[in-house]
């Protein structure tokens, strides 16, 4: 088992990494249904939830059978993140998680996010704020530093240990990286390994397979993973990883049914949520990757994305489930039976 606090995981848990205008609640429901041990949030906005601002209070929101499930906050000032803290503990998630790794300019050049990397005592102070405001676990998500000539990632883990936090959460990228280039996951290999560090440690970046997994999981040493991209569309990625960390065998791909399946799941529950209109418009983003792969795919997906009521989108999604039922996903490719071309998924 990993223990984050009182929470209790299974061994080697996979996590939902929080990701901002993808990771909100209809989209952990098809996450957590394949087998994501531990979500989290979108990020909020310490100085937003503060000043009641509607969008940061809507992220707030969870559905039970989420748990466990970590809230995670940002910001750049010691009282804002004390009392952005306060509020949260009013709505009882299982953790509350400190965001050190956002790398885009609007939060990094404000000082937060990954910006904060620049400052080692701010970032202390900041996590010390947190942990004093709230008897929940506090955990962190950062990255490996701001550039390549300042990787301070072994004192930001030993600091943010002393002051309390009960989990760490590591990118393999500096802030400069972005998402380019390859995560680099040797330094977060010498953190796990690191005797004095005694809480545990998850990689993320870059992983998108059972096999990557089950290398990484070996080759570092890591107490779990956090993935993030690899599930936008394809949450079954959380349930081929478990299967394979268990049998050495990959599972067979989702099939048609199951994709148009969970893509109406996820629109039933984005509607539920946010209402028809922003529902409907929010789950444009997301058909592309659930149908991703299917050829001559175009013209649903374009449908798709323009109508506007429920029903008629419904009615689209059991279009596509009668056109391709002959089709089955298998190794990466979609198959058509009875033929001998296929097309791969890119």
């Amino acid at each position: 088992m990993v223990s984050i606090g009182p929470i209790q995981l299974p061994d080697f848990p996979l996590l939902l990494a929080p990701m901002e205008d993808v990771s909100d609640p209809p989209f952990r429901v098809v996450c957590k249904d394949n087998g994501a041990d531990l979500m989290y949030t979108e990020f909020i906005s310490s100085e937003g939830l503060i000043r009641d601002a509607m969008k940061s209070k809507q992220k707030l929101d969870f559905y039970d059978f989420e748990r466990p499930i970590g809230i995670q906050i940002f910001g750049g000032d010691e009282e804002a993140m004390s009392l952005c803290t306060k509020i949260v503990d009013t709505v009882n998630p299982d953790l509350i998680d400190i965001n050190f790794g956002c790398p885009v300019k609007k939060v990094a050049m404000k000082g937060a996010g990954a910006g904060v990397l620049k400052d080692l005592d701010l970032m202390v102070r900041l996590t010390e704020a947190v942990v004093k405001s709230t008897n929940l676990p506090v955990t962190v998500k950062t990255r490996l530093g701001w550039d390549e000539s300042s990787k301070n990632i072994h004192e930001v883990a030993l600091r943010l240990q002393d002051v309390g936090i009960k989990a760490l959460a590591i990118h393999g990228r500096t802030r400069m990286q972005m998402y380019k280039g390859e995560a680099d996951w040797t330094l977060i290999g010498e953190i796990k390994n690191d005797p004095r560090i005694h809480i545990p440690i998850f990689g993320n970046g870059d992983i998108n397979s059972p096999e990557k997994t089950l290398e990484y999981k070996n080759k570092y040493g890591v107490d779990g993973i956090m993935i993030g991209r690899a599930a936008i569309g394809y949450p079954w990625i959380f349930r081929e990883i478990k299967h394979f960390l268990a049998t050495g065998q990959r599972m067979a791909d989702p099939t048609i049914e199951e994709r148009v399946e969970v893509a109406r799941k996820h629109l039933i529950k984005s509607l539920e949520w946010k209402g028809p209109i922003a529902g409907i418009n929010e789950m444009r983003r997301h058909y592309a990757n659930y149908l991703r792969g299917l050829p001559n795919i175009k013209e649903y997906r374009a449908k798709l994305v323009t109508l506007k009521e429920p029903k008629e989108i419904e009615e689209v999604l059991d279009e596509i489930k009668v056109t391709y039922k002959d089709m089955i996903i298998e190794s990466g490719q979609i198959v058509l039976e009875n033929y001998h071309e296929n097309c791969p998924i890119n």
